[in-house]
């Protein structure tokens, strides 16, 4: 017991160590000040485009995790479920790596519900796994339309196909019951990175840019895939610092591929920020009061002994 508790704080240490260091790298490699002019001189009316774009990404990410909640029998309105998706939008941004917002909603739903963790755990897991899918097909999509990588369309075509293949089976073999609604949950996923990929367009409308969108919209996406390592802030400093690295070998100009992951997190920020409202009025989720970050991380300290 003792030695997880080290070893949490250590983690959590490591963690906080890690994104301020990429913080700090990514400060010293641009000019904060032409980041603030561009910023400043950017069009308010494109940047709420932007904003309404996220939250239709939201709105479906919700959406298609409680099909996966349909699929071993927690059946939740998708309105109690977009408000528990918001509270663990939130605590992605403010609780340790460790737990985020999904080590809350799979505690919540657990103790709300008398749910086996394992399942909860399960559909969380290929929620998050078909999103990984639907970002390697956009991502694959943007690099046939990118010839200057000279990667052969074929060999492109035939690892994303490859890949899905190889999920089917996994799904087929082992979790028949996610293999039910496959297509519309991944009708649903390829939807979400749609809308962020909508984002990232508006965002670089209000920057009145007029040069190719796919190298930038490509390590954008690409970037996305820092937000499951666990971090603090929501991946604040990881993103850009592989922005940064990817603009510089592609031969982008960085300060316009960091900028549009700063606007994408200020939005994101925003819509998660909503989640303060369940804070103070916890009955909306049916709870009296919500549990404490502290009693989740005991929870599941004392579940992994």
């Amino acid at each position: 017991m003792q030695d997880s508790k080290v070893w949490n704080i250590v983690k959590n240490l490591l963690k906080v160590i890690i994104t301020f260091g990429a913080v700090y790298w990514v400060s010293t490699k641009i000019s904060l000040t032409e980041l603030k002019d561009v910023l400043r001189d950017s069009n308010p009316l494109y940047l709420l485009l932007a904003f309404l774009a996220y939250c239709c990404s939201i709105l479906v990410a919700s959406s298609r995790l409680n099909s996966f909640f349909k699929a071993i029998g927690l059946k939740l309105s998708e309105r109690y479920n977009f408000r528990l998706y918001q509270l663990g939008l939130l605590y992605n941004f403010f609780l340790p790596g460790g737990i985020g917002g999904d080590g809350y909603k799979i505690f919540f739903l657990k103790k709300t519900f008398q749910i086996s963790r394992r399942q909860v755990l399960g559909a969380v897991f290929f929620d998050r796994l078909s999103g990984l899918w639907a970002l390697c097909i956009v991502a694959g999509t943007l690099v046939i339309f990118m010839p200057r990588l000279a990667i052969p369309n074929y060999i492109t075509i035939a690892v994303l196909a490859l890949g899905t293949i190889s999920y089917l089976f996994l799904l087929r073999t082992f979790f028949k019951q996610f293999l039910n609604n496959f297509i519309i949950t991944h009708f649903k996923a390829l939807a979400v990175q749609g809308f962020q990929t909508i984002t990232a367009i508006f965002i670089l409308y209000a920057m009145t840019f007029d040069g190719k969108f796919s190298p930038y919209l490509l390590i954008f996406m690409v970037s996305s895939l820092v937000a499951i390592v666990p971090s603090i802030g929501g991946a604040i400093g990881l993103r850009e610092t592989v922005i940064f690295s990817l603009a510089t070998y592609l031969q982008l100009d960085q300060h316009i591929a960091v900028t549009i992951s700063l606007i994408f997190y200020i939005i994101s920020l925003l819509v998660a920020s909503s989640g303060i409202y369940y804070i103070f009025r916890p009955q909306r989720l049916g709870a009296d009061k919500l549990p404490s970050a502290k009693e989740v991380e005991e929870e599941i300290e004392k579940e992994e002994e």
